[in-house]
């Protein structure tokens, strides 16, 4: 399918990504699906390349391209690789960013998104909280205000990120008798005294993501770390996730795209009874059935995608997008594992681990149930 938004840039782009993907990741393909967490060196690489700082002003070392479908380009590029290695660099590139370049001081800006570009700082966002999952107004963190100071205690999970981040965007509750509008927002470099991480979170699939919890026990950190105002926490991030989940809708696509083109492969080159497995009417079908599910879905995310260039796509939208996209992912990518026979339940194969990794997309970003409640409270239900 001929995708008509992107111009003569955004291609020029793409071979540069993917000359990066080539030399930098595909050699360390094996080791992610290992578990071995992503090395510094891969974020200091992707840096100098300038994939980093794609939404960072020139001023502070980004390229401040201001345009999505840039974004969308690497995301897309990296989900054909890895899924998981998609997920990291988007918290870093796509949901840390908008926070950093939109709610920081002149003074903040300085301090932490030079190396925001370069690699030498990797962020996460710390929403997520035990007991807590896709209920974000419902923060048990807690700051308290000390003179010019502020105490953070609380535990997040399931932070992509998390083992490996130098600074953490933390949502936390400021007032807890205002529920969401209670909560606020701060960057706590890691290094701080009372701020530990948890193991390593052992997770069915994306094993090169480092998944953890993290842990606040009278952290200690000044006014300068507070982002935005005081109580707005809860706010921004609403305003913010829209993009999150279609960045996710973008990697959930392609990932799915890419398991399928290889699949497609394995069946016109698989033989059983004489000829191709693809040949057989009901395999026939189904991949009829693939390739046009994946481009139906394909021409709406783009066009979200579009609309996100030029300004800011819903979050109703937004939420369509995401629990639509990681729909189509888990049922493609689970025929593709059909169509593989025995083999596709080998983890030696990559279909395997694309249906392990797949899996979460239904899950994070806000479970597809409350995308579905988001979408249902616009239908005045």
């Amino acid at each position: 399918m001929h995708r008509t938004m992107f111009t003569d840039d955004h291609h020029e782009f793409r071979a540069s990504v993917v000359k990066f993907v080539a030399r930098h990741v595909g050699p360390r393909v094996d080791d992610f699906v290992a578990g071995i967490p992503l090395d510094r060196d891969l974020w200091r690489e992707a840096g100098d390349q300038g994939l980093l700082g794609l939404e960072i002003p020139e001023a502070h070392g980004g390229s401040d391209a201001r345009d999505f479908r840039f974004n969308a380009v690497l995301t897309e590029e990296l989900a054909k690789s890895s899924l998981g290695l998609a997920s990291s660099f988007a918290i870093h590139t796509d949901t840390v960013a908008p926070y950093l370049v939109g709610l920081t001081t002149p003074e903040q800006k300085d301090r932490w998104l030079p190396k925001f570009c370069t690699g030498e700082t990797v962020t996460a966002l710390g929403m997520t909280e035990p007991g807590g999952g896709s209920d974000v107004g419902a923060l048990r963190t807690t700051a308290r205000r000390d003179g010019g100071r502020w105490i953070i205690n609380g535990t997040k999970t399931f932070i992509t990120n998390g083992g490996s981040a130098d600074l953490v965007l933390v949502a936390a509750s400021t007032d807890p008798e205002a529920g969401a509008r209670g909560i606020t927002l701060f960057g706590i470099d890691y290094g701080v005294e009372g701020f530990t991480r948890g193991r390593k979170l052992d997770k069915v699939g994306m094993p090169e993501s480092d998944t953890s919890e993290l842990s606040f026990s009278e952290v200690i950190i000044d006014d300068s770390c507070r982002i935005g105002d005081v109580g707005r926490g809860f706010f921004y991030m609403m305003e913010r996730l829209p993009r999150e989940r279609l960045i996710a809708a973008v990697s959930n696509i392609a990932h799915a795209r890419q398991i399928f083109a290889e699949t497609l492969c394995y069946v016109k080159d698989r033989r059983a009874f004489g000829r191709a497995i693809g040949e057989f009417q009901h395999n026939k079908f189904i991949l009829a059935e693939i390739a046009t599910q994946l481009d139906v879905t394909q021409t709406f995310v783009d066009q979200l995608v579009k609309v996100e260039s030029e300004g800011q796509v819903s979050a109703v939208l937004a939420a369509k997008a995401k629990w639509w996209t990681a729909e189509v992912q888990n049922k493609v990518i689970d025929q593709c594992v059909q169509l593989h026979g025995g083999y596709g339940f080998m983890n030696e194969y990559r279909v395997a681990q694309a249906w392990k990794d797949a899996r979460v997309t239904k899950i994070w970003g806000g479970t597809n149930e409350i995308m579905k409640e988001v979408i249902g409270r616009d239908l005045g239900l």
